[in-house]
């Protein structure tokens, strides 16, 4: 009698076998289909979540009364930050203080450690406008954030964003 192997349908290796979809298309598709207010409410909630350490021990002083800039040029996304009472709110990018613009791959290696930040300003791969101070600041304190300790969720979602864009 000739055996049958079933093949093997673990979850974990069920998932791996998956199609990674696309995160620019997903990125692009939704982006410009969902209310500001909607993107805003979610943004704040995530960044207020990541960056609470930071925000209680005061380090994002520096964006009190300015507008930071973030555009990711190859998703089309622009948008602004500022800090008000110890909270990062998100804003229309209208007339930001600075900027600070780049390609969605090259922030993800940036979050993922792949490539130190300052690399990426070197190469021009990350550029930084307007308000130099401003923008150095924020790289600065990206910079000393120690991404190996974001919630799982966060370091679960980059490796899926990084799996995708290459």
């Amino acid at each position: 009698m000739t055996s049958f192997t079933l093949p093997d349908l673990a979850p974990s290796r069920l998932l791996q076998s998956l199609p990674i979809p696309s995160f620019s298309k997903f990125i692009q598709f939704t982006e410009p289909k969902l209310p500001f207010a909607f993107r805003k409410k979610m943004a704040e909630q995530l960044l207020n979540y990541l960056f609470k350490e930071q925000l209680q021990d005061d380090e994002f002083y520096f964006l009190e009364g300015q507008q930071l800039g973030l555009e990711v040029r190859d998703l089309g996304i622009q948008v602004a930050f500022t800090c008000e009472f110890e909270k990062l709110v998100v804003l229309p990018a209208q007339q930001p203080d600075a900027w600070i613009r780049g390609d969605s791959a090259d922030f993800i290696k940036m979050a993922s450690q792949d490539v130190d930040p300052d690399t990426l300003f070197f190469q021009r791969k990350l550029v930084i406008e307007g308000n130099t101070e401003l923008g150095l600041a924020i790289k600065n304190l990206m910079d000393s954030v120690d991404w190996s300790e974001m919630p799982a969720v966060f370091q679960r979602s980059i490796q899926l964003a990084q799996r995708s864009t290459t």
